[in-house]
C-alpha cells in the first residue's frame, strides 16, 4: 500500500446555527478545552473550533440539526473522576457505563444533544 493513515486530524459535531455561545460554555469553560481560531475563510459558517490533545473538536452549524444519539467521539481524559465531579457540578447528566478493555467510561451529551464518551485508561 503506498499510504497510511497517522491519526485524526479532528472530529466534526454538528450543532444549530446560533450555538457559539453554548458551545464555547461547554467545550470552553466547563471542559476547559482551549478555542481555536477558525481559518478566515471559514468564520462566516458558523460555529467554533477547540483544542483537544493533539486534536481537534470542530462545532459546525448544520440546518435540520438533530443531535447524533449514537455516533460520537471518544475523549481520552486523565482523572476521569474529577471530570465527574466538573460535569455534576454544572448540572450535566453523566450516563455511567462499563469499563471496555482497560478503560473506565461515561457518556454525556452535549448542549446540542450529542453524545459525548468520556474514557479513562486503567
Amino acid at each position: 500500500m503506498s499510504f497510511e493513515f497517522q491519526g485524526i486530524d479532528h472530529v466534526q459535531l454538528a450543532a444549530p446555527k446560533g450555538c457559539e455561545i453554548k458551545a464555547r460554555d461547554f467545550f470552553g469553560i466547563i471542559l476547559g478545552l482551549k478555542e481555536i481560531p477558525k481559518p478566515e475563510n471559514l468564520q462566516g459558517r458558523g460555529g467554533c473550533w477547540f483544542q483537544c490533545g493533539n486534536q481537534e473538536i470542530h462545532i459546525g452549524v448544520e440546518e435540520d440539526f438533530k443531535g447524533a444519539k449514537k455516533a460520537h467521539p471518544g475523549l481520552v481524559v486523565k482523572n476521569l473522576e474529577e471530570l465527574k465531579k466538573t460535569l455534576l457540578a454544572n448540572q450535566i447528566m453523566i450516563m455511567e457505563d462499563i469499563p471496555i478493555n482497560g478503560r473506565n467510561r461515561i457518556h454525556v451529551n452535549d448542549p446540542f444533544g450529542n453524545r459525548l464518551e468520556f474514557l479513562e485508561y486503567i
